[in-house]
């Protein structure tokens, strides 16, 4: 007979069955997973933000969250009773577009400038009293982080309206 015993590092059978324990933490993730995925918090969802001031609406609607290499919103709206001015300028933070990959504004600017924040989208006068930029966007496949900025309505030299926004992305 052997003097070491093969038996020593069995575990007993009084102390119940090791996987159990494991196949419920398991269980019980997979059951939360399933029930986020359910109620529509790991998909795409979109985000919509006023602001008010000087008798303009600015909304802006872009994607909350979002996942690489898919088509997302992104509108700015502009209305004002009054009508506008000559021309109109909407300025967004120029880092944020960064985890685009676009085909373009529409309606397309007349003039386009950067500072060092801000990109400047200027347009002709705009008939009627609401005003409706689109961009014909999708996130980069290859971003992996998303983004934070802003949308502002300038009149002058001055932003009048400001919207935060702000994408996350999932793999």
């Amino acid at each position: 007979m052997s003097a070491h015993s093969t038996l020593e590092d069995v575990h007993p059978l009084d102390a119940g069955p090791r996987s159990v324990l494991m196949r419920r933490i398991g269980t019980a993730a997979l059951t939360l997973v399933l029930l986020a995925a359910l109620g529509g918090f790991l998909g795409d969802r979109e985000s919509t933000t006023s602001a008010q001031a000087r008798g303009y609406t600015l909304t802006v609607t872009t994607a909350a969250a979002a996942r690489p290499g898919q088509d997302v919103p992104w509108r700015v709206q502009v209305h004002s009773p009054e009508g506008f001015g000559p021309e109109l300028t909407i300025a967004v933070t120029a880092a944020y577009l960064e985890i685009y990959e676009t085909q373009g504004f529409h309606p397309e600017p007349g003039a386009t400038t950067r500072d060092g924040e801000w990109l400047y989208l200027t347009f002709d006068s705009p008939s009627g009293t609401t005003f409706v930029l689109d961009y014909d966007a999708y996130i980069q496949p290859n971003a992996t982080v998303g983004r934070s900025g802003a949308v502002a309505l300038v009149t002058g030299d001055a932003r009048v309206a400001e919207v935060p926004i702000r994408t996350v992305l999932f793999p």
